[in-house]
């Protein structure tokens, strides 16, 4: 499921981050990936150690945990802390597919990612290039979202950075582990939750609704790992 989540941070928020990420130190972003990820990646990142990093990542995670959409769609259980990223002077990321399960900051400790999502930071005529390409089965998708959006979309998908060959493309990106595995079950479950909130907030009988949210309780339940 590719799924645009709107508004996570406000653009006062984006602003506050952009100021103090436009003067930090960044590195090579190959030292993140194996040596697959190292041949067609070409961008900066925030280090790992960075004190920056896990005081922007905290503001990152604190948005979500008040975004009921996001809540809805990806129904997190646990989350990778969010890295930064930075695209620019043709810096781009190759065709890969995301590692199925990464390391915490707790070496022993290690999630399976079932969601990938990245938080755009840049508004999208601040560069050209940049373009997240999503490919599933039905094809190729072009994600340039406002600073502030962020794309959620199964870990599993084939896909790359385009080139940013003018001005510079700023990002947090980061993986989620699931309490549903299944993308087609978190489908679903974000449908029917998506219906009852409209029929609630239509004035449908208060029965049906109750019904609806015993169905998506129970589907939960049989399909939730936590």
């Amino acid at each position: 499921m590719l799924l645009h989540i709107p508004d996570v941070l406000s653009k006062e928020q984006v602003a506050g981050m952009r100021r103090v990420m436009d003067g930090a130190e960044w590195t090579d972003g190959r030292q993140t990936v194996g040596p697959q990820g190292a041949k067609v990646k070409r961008n900066l990142q925030l280090p790992e150690s960075s004190v920056l990093r896990q005081e922007l990542g905290s503001i990152v995670v604190a948005a979500l945990a008040h975004h009921p959409l996001y809540h809805a769609a990806v129904l997190p259980l646990r989350t990778l802390s969010p890295r930064f990223n930075r695209y620019e002077g043709g810096g781009e990321y190759g065709f890969h597919i995301d590692g199925a399960v990464m390391t915490t900051g707790d070496a022993d400790t290690h999630i399976r990612s079932d969601v990938s999502c990245t938080l755009f930071l840049s508004e999208p005529d601040e560069y050209d290039g940049g373009e997240l390409i999503v490919s599933d089965t039905y094809g190729e998708h072009e994600v340039k979202l406002p600073a502030g959006d962020a794309i959620v979309y199964p870990s599993s998908s084939l896909h790359r950075v385009t080139a940013v060959i003018r001005g510079a493309r700023s990002a947090s990106f980061f993986w989620v582990q699931s309490m549903v595995r299944d993308d087609g079950a978190r489908r679903l479950l974000l449908e029917l939750d998506t219906a009852i909130r409209n029929l609630s907030a239509n004035g449908a009988e208060q029965a049906s609704i109750l019904q609806l949210t015993g169905v998506y309780h129970n589907l939960l339940r049989r399909w939730a790992e936590t």
